[in-house]
């Protein structure tokens, strides 16, 4: 498994529409296990591929707390087909606009149909965190940042922030 470097704001990479996923093969489990060690030393608990530079839908997702066993998660081709009119409230931060945090208001539950790491169908309902980060993920791969669901104005500042940052960066 291999530690890949992740795609920093403001790259327009972040704002791709990843493509679907054919066929689940040995290649793309070898990209789920590296975009697991990847998030896993972020640390974060999800991961888009197009973070890496990989414009293919597929995300990896581990909501267990400290000190529990990992969780793993591998979705392929994820899309909800079900949300709740109840929202909730979550301060998200992503690994791609590191030490920003800002409180995203989305649906409180959702159902996401997709492909496992073996590329089997599944169904999953999903809660709290995880209907969080799922969004949030799913999100990364239709080109969305998180900072999309905030004010103009801050989303605006983050931006220019980071911007600023890249370009002192590459002097």
């Amino acid at each position: 498994m291999t530690i890949k470097p992740l795609i920093i704001l403001p790259d327009p990479l972040l704002r791709q529409v990843s493509k679907p996923i054919e066929r689940v093969d040995s290649d793309l489990q070898r990209l789920a296990d590296d975009m697991l060690e990847t998030m896993y030393d972020a640390p974060g608990i999800g991961l888009a591929a197009i973070q890496i530079g990989v414009p293919r839908r597929m995300l990896v997702i581990d909501v267990s707390r400290e000190g529990e066993e990992k969780q793993p998660l591998v979705f392929i081709n994820p899309e909800v087909v079900k949300s709740s009119d109840e929202r909730s409230v979550y301060e998200e931060g992503c690994l791609s606009i590191p030490d920003y945090y800002a409180e995203v208001e989305r649906p409180a539950t959702i159902g996401v149909k997709y492909l496992d790491r073996d590329g089997k169908e599944q169904l999953i309902d999903a809660d709290g965190l995880l209907a969080t980060c799922l969004q949030h993920e799913i999100d990364h791969l239709n080109g969305v940042l998180f900072i999309d669901h905030i004010s103009r104005l801050k989303r605006e500042m983050v931006i220019k922030k980071f911007t600023k940052a890249a370009k002192a960066k590459a002097i």
